[in-house]
């Protein structure tokens, strides 16, 4: 179980105690020039001293000690404590496979991808927040649909990923300016139609681009936030850098952001896109930028990219929990590519008085598998816990060896338990 303390003194108290030590300070001097006016006829005995110098006996000023920003623990105070859940998965990486597939689920009727989900989506519902990384950018139908290398893929991933309960989504991936600037507008617009899901990695304005908002679950305040190290060589929609949430060359302004949502928010979700596509261990660079970002505030770090998973690991003592790679939560791809992670923890606050801490604890992590092979015609994401032989042969030893790579940098990290 790890702890990170955010103690939060309240404004208004800081604001009282600055004015009353003014008003000593000005009380003080009012006493002094009172003093000296009453005492005119009475002047303070000087002595002399051996060395012929004279030595003034009045008393020195008193002193105002300087008031301390934060006030000290009611002990007295009532303690309140209140929780939330966080589910995660990875990338929808929706191939050409997967629309066609769930286009052919409704007799080339549109598009219906909720059976392909509905296993994942019956955990992510036991959670407050549901996360999932939006791996290709959601253009819609009219654009016209597309797949590796460029993708543009139909809304209606989202809208039955938003049915089956997610409501966290990263949008800044290296495949979010695959279709151009009318595309993102198209994606924007469909995620802010959607009531009580939060999106970020994509922006209309540099203001928005500029601003962290702050959501609240259960009474607990957080913000999201959502960064890609590279967009695959495409143009910056329109000369537009404010669309997209890109840090190579803005690492600063990223770790900025999340400084500023340390101080606003009890808790900070950074979603990162990173690493080395098919590496199952994190790269120098990972592990570098994981350790500034942890720094910076971060609390929770969900990385994707690679395309497979990566370890899960508490880093900065206990400060953060950071879930390198959770690979794939679906697409049409093979080998490693196909085992995809779940994760999820416990984020607690306790406040006493004017003052609040988190705890960050139950962390854990599990296996799914997207099975489809070889025709693809019928694709599912199921979990490990409901996978046997008979449906994959050799699903032990695969389990085995990838629950290995989440246990290889912190074997503390739960496996189960969803």
């Amino acid at each position: 179980m790890a702890k990170k303390r955010k103690l939060r003194t309240g404004r208004l108290i800081a604001v009282i105690c600055g004015a009353l030590a003014v008003c000593s300070l000005v009380w003080i001097a009012i006493a002094k020039i009172g003093k000296k006016t009453a005492d005119a006829d009475n002047e303070p005995v000087q002595e002399q001293t051996e060395t012929g110098e004279t030595a003034n006996t009045e008393e020195p000023a008193e002193t105002v000690p300087e008031e301390t920003a934060e006030e000290p623990v009611d002990e007295n105070a009532p303690e309140t404590t209140t929780s939330a859940t966080l589910f995660m998965v990875g990338d929808g990486l929706v191939h050409g496979a997967v629309y066609q597939s769930a286009e052919i689920y409704t007799g080339y009727n549109g598009y219906d991808f909720n059976h392909m989900v509905s296993r994942i989506g019956a955990i992510a519902r036991n959670y407050d927040l549901r996360y999932y990384n939006q791996e290709t950018i959601l253009g819609g139908t009219e654009l016209g649909l597309a797949s590796y290398p460029v993708f543009n893929s139909p809304q209606e991933f989202g809208r039955d990923m938003v049915e089956e309960g997610f409501n966290l989504v990263s949008t800044a991936t290296n495949h979010t300016a695959d279709f151009g600037e009318q595309a993102i507008i198209n994606s924007w617009n469909f995620w802010k139609s959607q009531e009580g899901v939060v999106m970020e990695g994509t922006n209309m304005s540099q203001e928005e681009r500029d601003e962290i908002e702050i959501h609240e679950i259960n009474g607990i305040t957080y913000a999201f936030l959502s960064w890609t190290f590279s967009i695959n060589g495409m143009n910056e929609p329109g000369g537009k850098s404010y669309m997209i949430n890109w840090y190579e060359g803005h690492e600063e302004e990223m770790l900025d952001q999340v400084r500023r949502a340390d101080e606003m928010a009890d808790l900070v979700i950074m979603a990162i896109h990173w690493g080395v596509e098919y590496q199952m261990y994190p790269s120098e660079e990972q592990i570098t930028l994981a350790q500034q970002l942890s720094d910076a505030g971060a609390d929770i770090i969900i990385g994707n990219h690679p395309h497979v998973i990566q370890p899960v690991q508490w880093i900065n003592g206990h400060k953060t929990l950071c879930y390198y790679a959770m690979g794939n939560m679906i697409s049409a791809q093979w080998g490693d590519s196909l085992v995809g992670m779940m994760g999820a923890c416990t984020i607690t606050k306790r406040t006493k008085g004017s003052q609040s801490s988190i705890e960050i604890s139950d962390a854990k992590a599990d296996l799914i598998y997207t099975f489809g092979e070889p025709t693809w015609l019928n694709i599912e994401v199921v979990p490990f816990s409901q996978i046997d032989e008979g449906m994959l042969p050799g699903c032990t030893e695969l389990y085995e060896r990838m629950k290995g790579v989440v246990l290889s940098m912190d074997d503390t990290i739960q496996i189960g338990g969803f």
